[in-house]
């Protein structure tokens, strides 16, 4: 049996009101904060799916976006290397189609099949961006989901799938673009999204010898709730009864990351039994069967998902800031780093990348004393070179000291991680007058400069999100 063993989502702390954007809209979407990008929201999302997982055990790891940093470097080795996973593993980005997500996780589950891989994590995320004044603008959201696929301990079996190729300019971005171009709506979601999804759909109906009155929900990639509930009806399925809610007031549509994200708040509702129905939509559609079975419960443990990432939130107090955060406006230079005279260089990040991306310190063997960043003398007992390193990112921290550098504003703090250690570090997601000796932190993987072509990533604390 082959399926999902485990799931995990990331949806940004920041939201905008659609008011802003277009006077009397109601709800508000996610947007990433201006230290976010895909591959900052992908490591949430694969840290929330792993959690609880032996992280020595995943053979691969898939990642899909459409708005990835780098035109040529892959993504899936930052991810893989922040998530602190064997080296060697397959790698593999999807992007290009909206549909990214859904056919990494067709890929995984045959690698699996074919016996090549025992557990591929696949994570899909995206920060598309719609031009000022569009509806694009006003549909577009920020986030990610990531699934863990294998064939030992399943708790949502793969059923069968179907996918469907189809050329069409509908929806699409050169390399030149900053902002998605959309055909006249009307075109592309005739001759595009309702008609590929219902061939994808039927066909995977016929795949399975199921009906639409088998499933518990129809799990479907939607531009706007209005095609997906015309979708569905067109389908045979009930838009009332059947259909996964859009998260398109809470949210938005999320590019690459939409489809897999509607699924695991689908699977955090389900139980043992269901049948979900899901299919994506770009340039053709994958459509797959899907049944939960009795680990469902297992894995809803632990894991923050959707709804707790929905329930924590903040919202931006005007859209100028909005367009600063997306650097679509003309600004001074904005430093966001502890050293602000230094660059970021490959040779350094290469030596010292176990230290920042899976944020590794050192723990003495003699007496037990973790330190940040790993020394080759021991602080407390003296001991030289006698050390193993041990990951930080995932223990909980407490703000030992704070202060807001003069010239940038920027919080840096001192924080003491559970079990020992402590770290200088930036903060994140919060201010000055919000912060408090001795509250609760985490940490959070975040972009924190951008210079010479490279994006330079590091480890935040952030304000524990319940």
């Amino acid at each position: 049996m082959i399926g999902i063993l485990a799931y995990g989502a990331y949806v940004p702390k920041w939201r905008m009101s659609r008011g802003l954007l277009r006077g009397g809209l109601k709800g508000e979407k996610a947007i990433a904060g201006p230290d976010e990008d895909s591959v900052t929201m992908a490591v949430a999302a694969a840290l929330d799916c792993l959690n609880g997982v032996d992280r020595g055990s995943i053979d691969g790891l898939f990642f899909a976006s459409t708005t990835a940093p780098y035109k040529e470097k892959q993504i899936a080795t930052i991810i893989a290397a922040t998530a602190d996973l064997r080296r060697d593993i397959l790698t593999v980005d999807f992007t290009n189609s909206l549909r990214a997500g859904t056919t990494a996780v067709k890929v995984a589950a045959d690698v699996v099949k074919a016996g090549s891989a025992k557990k591929v994590i696949v994570v899909a995320a995206d920060t598309r961006l719609g031009s000022p004044e569009s509806d694009a603008e006003v549909d577009f959201g920020d986030g990610a989901a990531a699934v863990l696929v294998g064939d030992d301990g399943v708790s949502v079996e793969l059923e069968a799938s179907y996918s469907i190729s189809n050329e069409l300019i509908d929806v699409w971005r050169t390399e030149e673009d900053k902002f998605v171009r959309i055909w006249e709506e009307r075109f592309a979601q005739t001759q595009g999204y309702l008609k590929v999804v219902p061939e994808a759909v039927r066909g995977v109906l016929e795949k399975s010898g199921r009906s639409p009155g088998d499933f518990s929900k129809l799990v479907v990639y939607a531009p706007n709730p209005r095609r997906g509930s015309e979708l569905c009806r067109k389908i045979g399925f009930d838009p009332n009864n059947q259909l996964q809610d859009s998260l398109y007031g809470l949210v938005g549509n999320t590019g690459t990351a939409y489809p897999l994200m509607l699924l695991v708040e689908a699977l955090e509702g389900a139980q043992a039994g269901d049948r979900l129905l899901l299919a994506s939509y770009g340039n053709g559609s994958d459509a797959s069967a899907l049944l939960v079975t009795e680990g469902i419960e297992k894995i809803k443990r632990n894991r923050r998902g959707i709804g707790a990432h929905i329930g924590s939130k903040r919202l931006i107090p005007d859209y100028n800031t909005y367009l600063k955060w997306r650097k679509l406006m003309p600004r001074g230079m904005v430093i966001d780093k502890l050293y602000f005279w230094t660059y970021p260089s490959a040779p350094p990040i290469l030596r010292e990348r176990n230290r920042i991306y899976p944020l590794h310190g050192t723990k003495c063997k003699i007496c037990g004393t973790v330190q940040y960043p790993p020394q080759r003398v021991c602080a407390k007992c003296h001991t030289k070179d006698d050390f193993e390193e041990i990951r930080l990112s995932d223990k909980k921290v407490t703000l030992y000291s704070f202060s807001r550098e003069p010239a940038t504003g920027q919080l840096i703090g001192l924080v003491n991680f559970d079990g020992g250690g402590r770290m200088w570090c930036n903060i994140g997601d919060t201010n000055y007058e919000e912060l408090k000796i001795g509250m609760p932190m985490e940490m959070s993987f975040r972009e924190v400069f951008y210079d010479l072509g490279i994006h330079d990533y590091f480890w935040k604390a952030v304000p524990v999100r319940v």
